[in-house]
């Protein structure tokens, strides 16, 4: 199989420029319709398939992205590298507005969200130890580093239910816990890529300092998006390097991200849902065949 990169674009980034063959179509999932029509083609000889987060101009919230058929939608379409490009807020000095960070880990806030392709009569536990793809992590620091931008390597990202921004007492808070960057969408993205069994890596595009900022006590979404739009003409050059990191047939992923199923389900066989085994077999098929 060959590998396929699937984009999913956040605030500002809601294109891949250079495609060939670029064509937008609709993908339907057991859990509806993904936030947009996918936009999929060939960029440097690697088919790429980029779905906007929260759909053409901006309609989803944070919490009403449909984030389990976004997943499913890039998994159907044979996708086996999924970048997140994802706007965030800072939560340390020096990570600047216009610096990129690529996260390694989690702190979930959110308590609104479907956050699991299991139900009951599935039953299952992913680890998500380790949530993002150190490989495709890899990979994206060095398409960043091409484009001469500013890449952290390695970052925690507190996400909170949207959409709003943080009180002051709650930024301090998550700076206290030592978490690097907040935001709104990354969870359960990630996780639900976990459970797909896809190679997952989140491109964070800081835009402002939070509120804990002496200079960023009243954050706003017009300096949000002017920061954003700035960030995304980096995001596509980052995005444009990639193939050339990435090429080649699709393996079996030194991290493991291909297997993460192999011990997840809990539920014996005989008594799983036929109804729910249907659903899950787009995303899960490799362990549920048979």
């Amino acid at each position: 199989m060959d590998r396929m990169i699937g984009i999913i674009g956040g605030s500002g980034v809601y294109e891949i420029s250079g495609l060939q063959d670029a064509r937008w179509q609709r993908v339907e999932t057991p859990w509806g319709a993904p936030s947009d029509e996918v936009l999929t083609g060939i960029l440097n000889g690697v088919r790429m398939a980029f779905l906007p987060r929260h759909g053409r101009g901006h309609v989803h919230t944070p919490t009403t992205v449909p984030y389990r058929a976004n997943i499913a939608a890039m998994k159907k379409l044979g996708v086996t590298d999924l970048v997140a490009v994802s706007a965030v807020g800072s939560l340390k000095e020096a990570y600047a507005p216009g610096d990129f960070l690529i996260v390694d880990q989690y702190i979930d806030r959110t308590f609104a969200r479907e956050k699991t392709f299991f139900e009951p009569g599935l039953v299952g536990h992913v680890s998500v130890a380790h949530p993002t793809c150190a490989r495709l992590s890899a990979a994206c620091v060095a398409a960043a580093r091409t484009q001469g931008m500013t890449v952290h390597e390695g970052g925690t990202y507190v996400a909170m239910e949207g959409p709003q921004f943080s009180t002051l007492a709650e930024s301090r808070l998550y700076r206290s816990w030592g978490a690097d960057v907040i935001g709104m969408t990354g969870m359960p993205e990630a996780k639900l890529a976990r459970e797909a069994e896809l190679c997952y890596a989140c491109v964070a595009m800081i835009t402002d300092y939070d509120c804990w900022h002496p200079d960023h006590d009243a954050v706003d979404v017009a300096q949000v998006v002017a920061t954003a739009m700035k960030n995304a003409d980096k995001a596509r050059g980052l995005v444009a390097a990639l193939p050339g990191l990435l090429a080649g047939p699709a393996v079996d992923c030194t991290e493991g991200c291909g297997h993460a199923l192999d011990s997840a389900i809990m539920t014996a066989p005989a008594k799983r849902d036929p109804e729910v085994i249907a659903r899950c077999m787009p995303v899960m098929g490799r362990v549920l065949k048979g």
